[in-house]
């Protein structure tokens, strides 16, 4: 049975292990055909910068690891624009596509789901 499943991320994308164990959750729901929906929050939208240089603290690039969702079926991408705002970055800013949406817009979002998880 097919379930709604939005995670929210809501961390940095380097500096602990959150971010890239959101992504693993991510990608191992969708392979077992499940709705996937994801929301960064806060410091979470960091994740999504284009551009993200890694190599100096020898981490994969989170960026690349989010550049594969598509091939999983996960397209429904969302950030609120207030996030954006507080931390001077703009749609444009990001390596993907993304639907940005307002605060006041996530609680009718949290509400479409089955079950929701954060990291």
């Amino acid at each position: 049975m097919t379930k709604n499943i939005l995670i929210i991320q809501r961390t940095a994308p380097y500096g602990s292990s959150l971010a890239r164990e959101g992504i693993d959750y991510v990608l191992t729901s969708a392979a077992y055909d499940q709705n996937i929906s994801l929301l960064f929050l806060g410091d979470g939208v960091f994740q999504l910068l284009a551009n993200q240089n890694s190599k100096d603290i020898q981490l994969k690039n989170q960026l690349s690891a989010l550049e594969v969702l598509p091939l999983y079926d996960v397209e429904n991408l969302y950030v609120t624009e207030e996030d954006l705002t507080e931390r001077n970055l703009q749609a444009e800013n990001l390596g993907l596509k993304v639907n940005v949406i307002s605060r006041a817009s996530v609680h009718p979002l949290l509400s479409k789901q089955d079950h929701v998880v954060g990291f």
